[in-house]
């Protein structure tokens, strides 16, 4: 299984933004920090923003902040949200093909259980967890105390 770019962008974003102690950050900040494009962290921004996840403040000393607490933010919610879906094989949905073997196929079954068993994990997770190492990943994207105090 093999997460979309996509909701790569959405997890680290989120993650920036719960380093950030509340302060604001910029996307062009969130795009040097990580090295990757600023035109497809915008697309992310828009749809975790419609999602609740994030808020904008917008203005001269404005920028992005998490909307909720990171530890109410789960992993396997933001997964959900930003994958387009989880079709591992064309006979699961949404794309629900037909197949010679369906009514007798174990492959389905197994993969589905898969499928859940990987989401199920996720959900023990929160963006809190994945940012415990608070200073070490600080240091790691050069998020300074200044940063934190724009408001």
């Amino acid at each position: 299984m093999r997460l979309t770019v996509y909701t790569d962008y959405a997890l680290r974003l989120l993650m920036y933004l719960a380093l950030q102690n509340d302060g604001l950050a910029t996307i062009e900040e969130v795009a040097d920090s990580y090295g990757v494009s600023k035109n497809h962290l915008m697309k992310v921004t828009h749809q975790l923003g419609v999602g609740g996840y994030i808020e904008t403040v917008r203005g001269r000393h404005g920028g992005l902040r998490l909307a909720r607490p990171p530890k109410e933010i789960i992993l396997g919610d933001v997964v959900r949200y930003t994958e387009p879906d989880f079709a591992i094989v064309m006979c699961l949905e949404p794309v629900d093909a037909d197949c010679a073997i369906l009514p007798g196929c174990v492959l389905r079954k197994a993969l589905e259980r898969a499928r859940d068993a990987f989401l199920n994990v996720l959900d023990q997770y929160t963006l809190n967890d994945l940012v415990r190492p608070r200073s070490a990943l600080r240091a790691m994207l050069a998020i300074t105390p200044q940063a934190d105090s724009r408001r």
